[in-house]
C-alpha cells in the first residue's frame, strides 16, 4: 500500500479519475470494504490547515451543515453512526455506517452495514497541499437503489452522489474558508414576498 498511497498523495484528482485504472483500483480495494458497483471521486482544495479541516469532517454532527441531501445522522458509538439521506420523489433513505479505517489528519474510510438502502463505502482523503491548505478527496461506492433506473432518476432530482458530492465538497470549502455558506440571491420565498 505504501507506493499506492504515495502515488494517491502526489496527485490531487480522486482515484475515480485516475489514468491507470489498475493502480486506482489497487488502492481504492486497501481504503474500502467494496459496497457498490458505482465509483465517483471528487475533490476540493480548501485554504484551512489540514488537521481542522480533518477535525471538522471527522465530527459527524458538523456533516448535515454541508451535506445537502443528508436530513440527520445519529451518532452511536466512535465508530458507528445511522444515516437519513433524501431521495429522489420525497422518499429518503437509510444505513447505519462503520469506520472502517482512520488515520488522523490523513483519511476516514468507512462501509455501510448489511440492511442499508443504499450499499455504499468509500473514503475520505485529506493532504496538506502547504500554503494552498488542505486537498480533500471524496472517493465513494455504492449501489443506487433501482439499478441503473434508480441512478437515471435520482440525476433528473439533482440526488445523484457524483453531484451530491461536488456540491456537498464545494459548501464545505465554503463553509471552512468564510465561515458560512453561499446560498443563491434570490430564493422562492424572496421572489414570493417581492410579488406581494
Amino acid at each position: 500500500m505504501g507506493d499506492d498511497m504515495a502515488t494517491r498523495q502526489s496527485d490531487d484528482a480522486p482515484l475515480a479519475a485516475s489514468k491507470r485504472s489498475d493502480a486506482a483500483a489497487a488502492a481504492i480495494a486497501d481504503l474500502i470494504e467494496g459496497k457498490g458497483g458505482t465509483i465517483i471521486g471528487r475533490a476540493v482544495t480548501i485554504n484551512r490547515p489540514v488537521g481542522e479541516v480533518y477535525s471538522y469532517f471527522r465530527d459527524f454532527n458538523n456533516l448535515s451543515t454541508f451535506m445537502g441531501n443528508v436530513e440527520r445522522i445519529d451518532i452511536l458509538d466512535d465508530a458507528r453512526s445511522h444515516w437519513v439521506v433524501k431521495a429522489p420523489a420525497g422518499k429518503t433513505v437509510e444505513w447505519d455506517a462503520r469506520v472502517t479505517q482512520e488515520e488522523k489528519d490523513r483519511l476516514i474510510a468507512w462501509t455501510s452495514e448489511p440492511g442499508a438502502d443504499v450499499e455504499n463505502s468509500g473514503v475520505v482523503e485529506f493532504r496538506d497541499a502547504g500554503p494552498r491548505g488542505t486537498v480533500v478527496t471524496a472517493t465513494i461506492v455504492y449501489d443506487p437503489p433501482a439499478g441503473v433506473i434508480g441512478k437515471l432518476v435520482a440525476k433528473v432530482f439533482q440526488r445523484e452522489p457524483a453531484i451530491q458530492a461536488r456540491r456537498d465538497l464545494r459548501r464545505l470549502k465554503q463553509l471552512l474558508e468564510t465561515g458560512e455558506i453561499a446560498t443563491g440571491a434570490h430564493t422562492h420565498a424572496e421572489l414570493e414576498q417581492r410579488k406581494g
